[in-house]
């Protein structure tokens, strides 16, 4: 197993011990624990992804599990925010909706040996749901963080619907011709 792999696995065993620092209140600094686990898991996407293509260690695993990890984390995260109270569970569920469509559309699409590059859009959406997962796990006590909690949570939302347009619109092919 190569090295960007053994990172993207890192990132998936990452996920539970940032759940037990984000849900269980009485670990003290466990916020800022889960914020630095959770900005370690991102900062390791970008890792796994620039050593696989600057070494040619791209590998169908690596394929299918970095997208996986990747929505792992952040549902998980979105998933914690609701229990937390932190955000309507509405948009979380168009959030998850997005990744389960995609991938599925991704599926057909490989199917008829279409691969669906990821788009412009969708890398600005998942920076926008990394951000305002980051600033719901710190949660700094003053107006103007709340102001940009709300904000990052509706750039997100929108950056999700407009992203999942765009790829439909831009693939629908391999809706219409599909086997």
């Amino acid at each position: 197993m190569n090295l960007p792999n053994k990172i993207t696995i890192f990132r998936v065993i990452m996920i539970p011990i940032f759940l037990v620092f984000m849900l269980v209140p009485e670990i003290p600094y466990g916020n800022c624990i889960a914020a630095a686990v959770f900005v370690v898991a991102c900062l390791s996407d970008a890792l796994d992804g620039y050593l696989a293509r600057k070494n040619n260690l791209v590998t169908n695993f690596g394929k299918f599990m970095d997208p996986l990890a990747d929505k792992l984390l952040v549902c998980s995260a979105l998933i914690c925010f609701v229990e937390l109270s932190y955000m309507p569970a509405w948009i979380v569920i168009v959030i998850i909706a997005r990744e389960f469509i995609i991938s599925g559309f991704r599926l057909i699409a490989s199917d008829n040996g279409v691969v669906i590059a990821a788009s412009y859009w969708g890398k600005f959406k998942t920076i926008a749901q990394m951000i305002t997962c980051i600033l719901l796990i710190i949660k700094l006590p003053f107006a103007w963080a709340h102001v940009a909690e709300q904000i990052f949570i509706w750039l997100a939302l929108i950056l999700t619907v407009v992203s999942l347009c765009e790829y439909i619109w831009k693939n629908r092919k391999v809706l219409i011709e599909t086997k």
